[in-house]
């Protein structure tokens, strides 16, 4: 499981060589309720609010290759402690950097495009199956984005950067056909106008931030395990300070993101209560982080779907591209 916590004054620590965590009374001061944990049933902790972290939990975590990652409010991640025994081998992040620097990359770059765009008209046609009035819409949309994952297809050059523009142009003008259509598909009291990033504008963009984050973690850590490194990405390359490849290698899984959250709300599971303003924008609370959490986790790690000829959950899925990705980088390089 992944091992969330974002109750303001939580204490983490080892008591019997199990986590406790001390989650305060909201309605009893000075009271906690105790909740107790294997070990081996943790795979990460997320701590996104004002808490505490004992040294003793940071131990056990390490030596069991449990990450532990410090989000901000908004789910994106901070920081995070980790083994220094990660896997990780100079051969594997020599490829990745000559990859970036030539034609290598851009196949990469391309692949992965394509693989979100037919992803985001997938999710549509699914969506199309209970929506009769607006299927006419949804297939102009898909129409649209496969012509535009055409496109992508047909680029040919040496490096990314001949093509870094063109790219992001396309993808951009996918996106906000494939986001349109979302709105107009959305619940009549929660319309938004395409995607606004930080802060939210609407709370259809405030989960999706949020999920985002969520899932930069994971596609970060599954990275690591891999032996890529998450800051070395193609498309991306020249932000400074920034996990470029996290930003690349995410982009075939946002749609999944996009799932959990549209499913939330057309199943009217989200509340106004949900959400809190802020000076500029709007984002989640914590009894909406939870219920958008919840369903995150159920469709990742619960819920399998057939890739490869097997039966896997999502975040499995996401690991065993990455060890693809860094097994066919190598075999390139060789």
């Amino acid at each position: 499981m992944d091992l969330y916590i974002n109750t303001r004054g939580s204490y983490l620590h080892v008591k019997d060589k199990l986590f406790e965590i001390k989650v305060p009374d909201s309605e009893k001061k000075g009271a906690y309720t105790k909740h107790h944990i294997a070990a081996h049933k943790v795979r990460s902790i997320i701590l996104s609010i004002s808490s505490t972290l004992s040294t003793d939990a940071i131990m056990l975590a390490l030596t069991n290759n449990i990450d532990i990652i410090i989000s901000d409010w908004n789910g994106q991640p901070l920081g995070r402690f980790w083994h220094s025994k990660h896997g990780s081998t100079s051969r594997i992040r020599k490829a990745q950097l000559e990859a970036s620097l030539n034609a290598e990359g851009l196949k990469w770059i391309r692949k992965w495009l394509r693989a979100k765009l037919n992803a985001q008209a997938e999710l549509l046609r699914k969506l199309a199956r209970h929506r009769e009035k607006k299927r006419e819409i949804i297939k102009e949309c898909t129409h649209q984005i496969a012509e535009i994952e055409a496109k992508i297809s047909r680029l040919k050059a040496q490096n990314i950067e001949d093509l870094a523009e063109t790219l992001r142009g396309l993808e951009g003008t996918a996106g906000r056909v494939y986001f349109a259509t979302l709105s107009h598909l959305m619940p009549a009291r929660y319309p938004f106008r395409g995607r606004s990033m930080r802060p939210a504008h609407d709370p259809f963009n405030a989960c999706l931030n949020y999920c985002y984050g969520v899932l930069y973690s994971k596609i970060e850590k599954a990275l690591i395990i891999a032996g890529l490194d998450p800051y070395l990405g193609f498309l991306h390359r020249d932000d400074y300070n920034q996990k470029s490849m996290v930003f690349d290698f995410i982009e075939p899984y946002r749609p999944w993101a996009d799932e959990v959250v549209f499913k939330l709300f057309s199943g009217k599971q989200m509340k106004n209560t949900y959400f809190k303003k802020m000076s500029n924008g709007i984002s989640l609370n914590d009894d909406g982080k939870i219920v958008l959490i919840t369903s995150y986790n159920k469709f990742f790690d619960e819920t399998k779907i057939r890739y490869k000829g097997k039966n896997h959950n999502r975040h499995n899925i996401i690991q065993y591209d990455a060890h693809a990705f860094a097994k066919q980088l190598i075999s390139k390089s060789n």
